[in-house]
């Protein structure tokens, strides 16, 4: 973090990854999203982040869109809240 900013270096969507935000919890790694395009999404936790990172509701995360069905996707990242608040600030975040 610089000293005189106070702005991090965040990750960024890849090409095909969308910023979303957490409107529900399903159960069983499942999530409903809000995605950057408009589009409501199913989305699904992996394994590899079940345990290790908490995502609750309102959280922004990165999603990415299946390519074989559009209404769904897997949750690729969670931003901390400051992290959340600095991405608003940039206005990257339009959801």
């Amino acid at each position: 973090m610089s000293e005189e900013s106070g702005r991090r270096n965040l990750r960024m969507p890849d090409d095909d990854e969308l910023f979303a935000v957490v409107t529900n919890m399903q159960g069983h790694g499942r999530v409903t999203l809000r995605c950057n395009d408009g589009k409501e999404r199913m989305g699904r936790i992996p394994g590899r982040m079940r345990k290790r990172i908490w995502i609750r509701e309102d959280d922004i995360v990165l999603c990415e869109p299946w390519d074989w069905q559009d209404e769904k996707a897997d949750v690729t990242w969670r931003y901390e809240k400051s992290e959340a608040d600095q991405l608003r600030r940039e206005g990257h975040i339009n959801v």
